[in-house]
């Protein structure tokens, strides 16, 4: 580690803390609510998408970049071949790339990738300019402040372009530092006395999926559909929060808790309902949110579903990244894996949330991004257990079509990101 860069002052550091949490709930009617008989379970699948279908247009379609000053909509737009301004910045000049997380999944060069096309692609809205992302202006912006990611893998991928697309702006010679403690990442810079975090939340609400190193062999996910705030109070005083949840909600089953995972008395649910359980997590996010969030201190965002090639606009449409190189052109392309129903219920929690006086920026990234099958690391990466004789002969089989590599699209989403905090 300390060999990365001989100007950084590198310092990791893993602490894990157990602690006893007691929760005293209504479980038994919260049971109910969710279990009840088979045709109560079926009346509410069938009434979740019709209560939604008042949002007839995308939430973040109607966003225009107010904070800019103008009637600009970002996510509106088509990508343009630029081979001259971009990428933003090279992936084995990040410092950030060589730690082991960053390196494994996002480092597409590094791990063989020998395409860079992919890396050329500008955004352009349809009305405006996205602003060039500036890392020393940033910096100046959130000066004294804390920034903290909260959320999954996906969400990491984006706090890691940040920290590339802000190494690329500094002197070698900056003062800064990169560490660990349990669930937190924590990059920081000394001279702005900044902080930009990442917090492993991928449900938001507590869960047995919590371990950022130590969860991928766990198949059964345990989520404490009502619990939050052990998390929560790992980032309560910050003053940028950017969440994201969606990826870890697509499994056809799950089993809730009402309780501790430490007492007999706890109540286990296997409940499919994806649509529910997903409204319920994000009712106890926003419940929080509403309650604990310094409203006159604290900026929110919320990052759309960032989208992912397996399908193409059907369900019999095979797709894969695999040795896809180029973006698709197709003006209005919407991949079948888009889950709309999702997406309907997060704007619906935010919208809900805005009437009750809480602002929260969501960033609907999900269309454009839906174009860029050619952003994937596919086979490009390193992966968790070894790979088959069989997978080996197929790659299609076993390419990363969900996460993104760097340079690459996420640094898309955080020009987006930029123009609101610079503008804030």
């Amino acid at each position: 580690m300390k060999n990365i860069v001989e100007a950084w002052k590198i310092r990791f550091k893993s602490t894990y803390h157990i602690a006893a949490l007691i929760l005293i709930s209504s479980a038994a009617a919260a049971a109910f609510y969710l279990t009840g008989d088979n045709n109560h379970n079926a009346h509410i699948l069938q009434q979740l998408p019709t209560r939604q279908q008042e949002l007839t247009t995308p939430y973040a379609e109607n966003i225009k970049d107010a904070a800019a000053g103008s009637s600009c909509n970002l996510f509106a737009g088509k990508w343009v071949y630029d081979d001259v301004s971009y990428p933003l910045y090279k992936e084995k000049q990040c410092s950030f790339m060589r730690f082991e997380f960053a390196r494994e999944q996002y480092a597409c060069q590094i791990n063989g990738r020998k395409d860079f096309e992919y890396q050329k692609w500008r955004w352009q809205p349809h009305d405006c300019d996205l602003p060039r992302f500036n890392g020393t202006a940033l910096l100046e912006k959130i000066r004294g402040k804390r920034v903290v990611f909260v959320g999954d893998s996906l969400n990491r991928n984006q706090w890691t372009s940040m920290l590339c697309l802000i190494d690329s702006s500094l002197h070698q010679s900056s003062d800064k530092s990169l560490t660990y403690k349990a669930n937190l990442a924590i990059f920081k810079s000394i001279e702005y006395n900044a902080t930009i975090e990442m917090y492993w939340s991928p449900l938001l609400v507590e869960s047995n999926c919590d371990d950022q190193f130590n969860h991928h062999s766990i198949r059964d996910r345990i989520i404490k559909i009502r619990a939050i705030e052990k998390h929560a109070r790992q980032w309560n005083d910050a003053h940028i929060l950017i969440f994201d949840t969606f990826m870890w909600w697509l499994e056809p089953t799950m089993t809730l808790l009402w309780g501790s995972f430490e007492s007999p008395d706890a109540i286990y649910r296997r409940v499919e309902m994806k649509l529910r359980r997903y409204e319920m997590a994000l009712n106890t996010w926003s419940d929080w949110v509403e309650m604990n969030i310094n409203r006159t201190k604290t900026k929110l965002f919320f990052m759309s579903q960032s989208p992912f090639h397996s399908r193409g606009e059907s369900w019999d449409m095979i797709q894969s990244c695999y040795n896809e190189s180029e973006p698709i052109m197709k003006e209005g392309y919407r991949g079948i894996t888009t889950d709309v129903e999702m997406m309907r219920i997060a704007e619906s929690v935010i919208k809900k949330l805005e009437t009750r006086g809480v602002k929260v920026e969501y960033l609907n990234i999900t269309q454009l991004s839906d174009y860029r099958r050619d952003s994937h690391p596919s086979i490009y990466r390193t992966f968790n257990s070894p790979l088959s004789e069989e997978q080996l002969a197929n790659p299609k089989s076993y390419a990363d079509c969900m996460h993104w590599c760097l340079p690459g699209l996420p640094d898309t989403w955080n020009q987006i990101l930029y123009s609101y905090i610079i503008n804030s």
